[in-house]
């Protein structure tokens, strides 16, 4: 792979993925990456659909990250702690041990949602609204997730344009410099 190449980006648009049940069966999601594979993941994005309220999965031995893409926002009980959470809030880690549950403050949402096998990965998420820029020097996995209008990745000189609702990933081995520019995204660093 080449260090600033547009065509060594994944992309995935949401709606070219189909849904799927949870794992507790009380709501929808669509997987938008998982690596190293499907079976043995160490890390994984998914959008999900929440129409109702109630338990989310429970997930032992995974991390995860949480952030509300659309709709009234919720309120999260994780463990004995409530969070309410809308489109401007900051996305939420937790242990996927602890009990989870939500309330729909006004209807359905939208959420990502990044899970990270404890001991095989470590992340960060970042809602952003405007322009946010970054120069890393140690091998990591940059993913953007553009929740509302196109989002403009610049990569080392190298330009991708990517529309909304639309997953971007790529494994970056060299130091690089990424500036973003977006209405509404999601931006992840992920280390494996």
């Amino acid at each position: 792979m080449s260090k600033g190449s547009v065509s060594s980006w994944n992309r995935v648009d949401l709606d070219a993925v189909p849904s799927q049940p949870w794992r507790n069966g009380a709501g929808q999601t669509r997987e938008l990456a998982v690596w190293p594979s499907a079976q043995d993941w160490a890390w994984r994005i998914s959008v999900a659909e929440v129409s109702a309220s109630g338990p989310f999965s429970h997930w032992p031995g995974v991390k995860r990250w949480f952030a509300v893409l659309g709709g009234s926002g919720l309120s999260l009980q994780v463990g004995e702690t409530s969070h309410r959470l809308d489109t401007d809030s900051a996305p939420l880690s937790f242990d996927g041990a602890l009990p989870c549950a939500c309330e729909l403050q006004g209807g359905p949402t939208q959420d990502l949602n990044l899970m990270l096998r404890q001991g095989r990965a470590e992340a960060s998420m970042l809602r952003v609204k405007g322009r946010h820029s970054l120069q890393w020097t140690k091998p990591l996995t940059l993913a953007v997730y553009s929740a509302m209008g196109a989002a403009r990745l610049e990569l080392d000189g190298e330009l991708l344009e990517l529309p909304a609702r639309c997953l971007a990933w790529r494994s970056l081995d060299a130091p690089a410099q990424v500036h973003l520019t977006a209405e509404h995204a999601l931006w992840m660093e992920i280390e494996t």
